[in-house]
């Protein structure tokens, strides 16, 4: 059995910015086991209101992530729509819906115990 990859580390965050490993930067980032990504919120018609789409997670299922991190934003302004949560739970998922600064260190944390993906916001 091949072991799972481990998510990438957050190495700093700043307004506007998110750096993972490896020097690679992101406004919004997506993370998963084995890799990264920009979040673009356009892709799933994400908004601060309603907030985190169940798409908006899927890829991070798919990827392998068992425990998922979701940040609302500095100010927590993200919401996260509730059919999010629900799809989460109904597959055993944990989840933590965190402000991005505490988001980060749950995420960096965890991710090399467990499979985890996860949402990060970089402004309001």
């Amino acid at each position: 059995m091949s072991e799972q990859p481990t998510s990438p580390r957050i190495v700093g965050l700043s307004w506007g910015q998110i750096e993972v490993e490896g020097g690679i930067r992101f406004k919004d980032a997506k993370l998963y086991p084995g890799g990264s990504r920009e979040w673009d919120w356009r892709e799933t018609g994400t908004a601060h209101i309603p907030g985190i789409q169940p798409a908006d997670v899927e890829e991070l299922l798919q990827k392998g992530a068992r425990r998922v991190v979701l940040s609302k934003g500095i100010y927590r302004r993200l919401q996260v729509c509730p059919e999010t949560l629900r799809m989460l739970r109904s597959e055993g998922v944990e989840v933590d819906i965190l402000e991005t600064k505490e988001a980060v260190r749950r995420y960096n944390a965890v991710r090399e115990r467990e499979p985890v993906g996860g949402l990060f916001h970089s402004t309001c």
